[in-house]
C-alpha cells in the first residue's frame, strides 16, 4: 500500500460513525446499497429497484419499512431497512431486519456492529420481544458476524414466497367452503 493510501486510510478510521435515521433524500443512497447487497448476495437479476416506490413506501404516508444509514464522514458506508411484524406465539411485536450491508471496504470496522446496536435499542424502545432476519446458508462471514452477537441460527424454518403469476393467481382464486 503507499504512503498516501495509507494515510488516508488512517485518516478515515480516525472518522466517527454515524448512524441515523433514512429520509427521502436518501433514496438514491439506498438504492446504491440495495444494488450492493444485491450484488454481495448474487441476486442481481431478481431486483426491480424503483425510486418513486422506494420513497412512497419508505418515507411517504404509509410506511412498510424503516431505515438507517451509517456514514463514516460524510460518505455513506453502510444501512439497514427493518420494520415489524408480531408474534403471536410470544405476543410480542418484533423488528424483521429486511436488509443490512456494509460497503466490502468497511467491513470489520464496527459498521455492521453499530447497525446491529441501533436495532437492537429501537427494539427494545419499541417493546419488541425479539429481532429477526435472514442470512444465506452460504454467507459464512455473515453468519459468524451474527453468531458473535449472540443470535441463533434456526434452520428449522423454510422460507416459503408466493410472487408474480403465482400470488396473482391465488388472489383472483375462489373461495371454498
Amino acid at each position: 500500500m503507499s504512503r498516501e493510501r495509507a494515510k488516508a486510510r488512517t485518516a478515515g478510521e480516525r472518522e466517527a460513525l454515524q448512524i441515523r435515521r433514512g429520509t427521502a433524500r436518501d433514496v438514491p443512497t439506498i438504492i446504491s446499497l440495495i444494488r450492493e447487497l444485491a450484488k454481495y448476495e448474487r441476486l442481481l437479476r431478481h431486483i426491480r429497484l424503483d425510486a418513486m416506490r422506494l420513497r412512497r413506501h419508505g418515507f411517504g404516508r404509509r410506511r412498510y419499512f424503516e431505515s438507517l444509514i451509517c456514514t463514516r464522514g460524510k460518505r455513506p458506508i453502510g444501512y439497514a431497512a427493518y420494520y415489524f411484524a408480531y408474534s403471536t406465539f410470544t405476543c410480542g411485536p418484533v423488528v424483521f431486519v429486511e436488509d443490512i450491508l456494509v460497503l466490502p471496504e468497511e467491513r470489520g470496522r464496527g459498521a455492521g456492529t453499530a447497525l446491529m446496536i441501533e436495532l437492537a435499542r429501537i427494539a427494545i424502545r419499541e417493546g419488541c420481544d425479539q429481532m429477526e432476519w435472514l442470512v444465506l446458508d452460504w454467507n459464512a462471514p455473515s453468519i459468524k458476524f451474527y453468531e458473535r452477537l449472540g443470535a441463533r441460527l434456526d434452520k428449522t424454518w423454510v422460507l416459503t414466497r408466493l410472487t408474480g403469476t403465482s400470488l396473482r393467481r391465488l388472489a383472483r382464486a375462489r373461495r371454498t367452503g
